[in-house]
């Protein structure tokens, strides 16, 4: 800084010089750093098959299992490997293949659904009812079918009773 309050800003300043290198490889370093985040996808292209608007999962994800040659079959396992793989594992994993919760906001209701990962491309269908034989770790969404009516509604219930909740006709 000069006399009059001003800085030197000549090239054959050794600091302007120093300083300019400074600004410059911080700034190709922040570049650097930003062009690398910018690969990063930040969404998983899932669309809605009726709209074709994005779909925000609403879920985790759970995985499938086979536990039959036939399922194995299905997916393109020849049928003496899946009777081998069967015969050997109770289940085995089904890569790619999960079932995930998805809220639209066209419809404005959550679905369920099959989800087939085939490479970066997303498959989706409407979880069949079998499925969810095969999913690991995952509630039934119509409830579990040996539990009677009337133990699921008193389970719903808020306030409990005894008696009084039981009705006599006679």
């Amino acid at each position: 800084m000069g006399f009059d309050g001003h800085f030197d800003l000549s090239p054959s300043n050794a600091t302007f010089t120093s300083l300019l290198y400074t600004f410059m490889t911080k700034e190709a370093e922040v570049q650097r750093r930003c062009d690398r985040n910018r690969k990063r996808s930040k969404r998983r292209a899932i669309y809605c098959p009726v709209h074709g608007c994005y779909l925000d999962s609403v879920s985790q994800k759970y995985s499938l299992f086979a536990d039959r040659a036939g399922q194995l079959q299905q997916r393109g396992i020849r049928r003496r490997d899946a009777l081998m793989l069967v015969a050997s594992k109770t289940a085995v994993a089904l890569e790619g293949e999960w079932l995930e919760a998805f809220w639209c906001e066209q419809c404005q209701s959550k679905q369920w659904y099959h989800v087939r990962k085939h490479e970066r491309t997303y498959n989706l269908s409407v979880a069949p009812p079998e499925l969810w034989q095969q999913a690991m770790g995952v509630i039934n969404p119509q409830g579990n079918p040996s539990v009677g009516e009337f133990t699921r509604k008193n389970s719903r219930m808020l306030t409990y009773n005894g008696i009084k909740d039981f009705i006599f006709i006679g």
